[in-house]
């Protein structure tokens, strides 16, 4: 979709994704090798029993999805910022789903637009897990 084709207060629902373990550890091991992500000792000690997933590797298994349903792709330019805030742990296992929300436009120039997209996360258990905040620079429909 172009910049000019959405409005404020859009939503759009993003299938949801499962969080598979070894896809989680390895992630853990690539980029946030932290205790409490990898080793299993050390999270039966913590408050969550167990290891959790890596916040970031939550927030991008959601936004493969929003990305692969093509609502920005094809007119995507560059991401100008993303914010995350993190409410409940991710487990392996968990299903994760997201609602995406325009929240805002900005008209750069004739060519292009800031689209504000704000994409809430939920658990299989209906949990706030992420509040995240995106602005992706979309082209507009030139002519």
């Amino acid at each position: 979709m172009y910049f000019d084709d959405f409005t404020v207060g859009q939503e759009f629902e993003i299938e949801s994704i499962t969080i598979n373990k070894e896809k989680m550890l390895k992630f853990a091991q690539d980029y946030d090798p932290q205790p409490i992500h990898l080793d299993e000792d050390f999270a039966k000690k913590s408050k969550f029993g167990v290891v959790i997933a890596p916040g970031i590797m939550s927030f991008m298994s959601v936004w493969a999805k929003f990305v692969e349903s093509n609502i920005i792709t094809q007119q995507f330019i560059a991401a100008l910022s993303f914010r995350v805030d993190w409410f409940s742990p991710v487990f392996a296992d968990d299903v994760l789903k997201g609602k995406a929300t325009i929240n805002k436009l900005t008209a750069r120039n004739r060519y292009n637009g800031i689209v504000e997209i704000r994409i809430t996360v939920t658990n299989q258990e209906g949990t706030l897990v992420m509040d995240t905040t995106t602005e992706a620079v979309l082209e507009r429909r030139v002519g």
